[in-house]
């Protein structure tokens, strides 16, 4: 249902999967696993996988931690997008190479639920994509420190105002990963 024209086609978009990313995460392992399994079955699927990597000062290019986990490993056929920003669209290519795979429709999965996730899932939708989140397939870490509330309690409520999101013409929701359809439009 994307606004976008001649867009027919399905994704799945991994963001910031990196060591240091992820090394203090919520359910850090089940998340890659899950994110992994995805992976695995968008690419059997013929999905086109796309992979979004944060870089910058906390997090230089070619550090260690600024690498994707090693469970997950990226095709070099499978497009890599470098970012500097929370939304995975701003200031990258992302959009070109969705434009490029005629891409209208994307599920979501990745880190951290707080930031890069909720930014990429607005900047998404209010560009005309249909955007759903895998309820189980994103993390972040603990900032109870700085005032947020638990990890847990961010993803329950990052999948709670998604599953119910609206904008017209567009679609929103979550889904678990064991339910991802690839093939459906809904």
């Amino acid at each position: 249902m994307t606004t976008l024209a001649n867009r027919p086609n399905t994704a799945l978009l991994v963001v910031d999967m990196q060591v240091a990313v992820v090394a203090q995460a919520y359910r850090r392992n089940g998340v890659v696993a899950t994110v992994a399994a995805l992976v695995d079955r968008a690419r059997n699927a013929g999905v086109d996988v796309v992979w979004v990597q944060h870089q910058g000062e906390e997090l230089p290019r070619g550090s260690d931690g600024w690498q994707y986990v090693p469970e997950l490993a990226r095709r070099d056929a499978e497009p890599l997008v470098p970012k500097e920003y929370s939304d995975a669209f701003e200031g990258t290519d992302l959009e070109a190479v969705l434009a490029d795979r005629g891409i209208g429709r994307f599920f979501l999965a990745g880190a951290q639920t707080d930031e890069c996730i909720r930014s990429t899932l607005h900047g998404a939708i209010t560009r005309g994509y249909d955007v759903t989140l895998v309820a189980d397939a994103h993390t972040t870490e603990d900032l109870t420190d700085f005032g947020a509330p638990p990890p847990e309690l961010v993803v329950a409520h990052t999948n709670l105002y998604w599953q119910y999101h609206k904008a017209p013409g567009r679609t929103a929701g979550t889904v678990n990963a064991a339910d991802v359809d690839f093939a459906s439009p809904s």
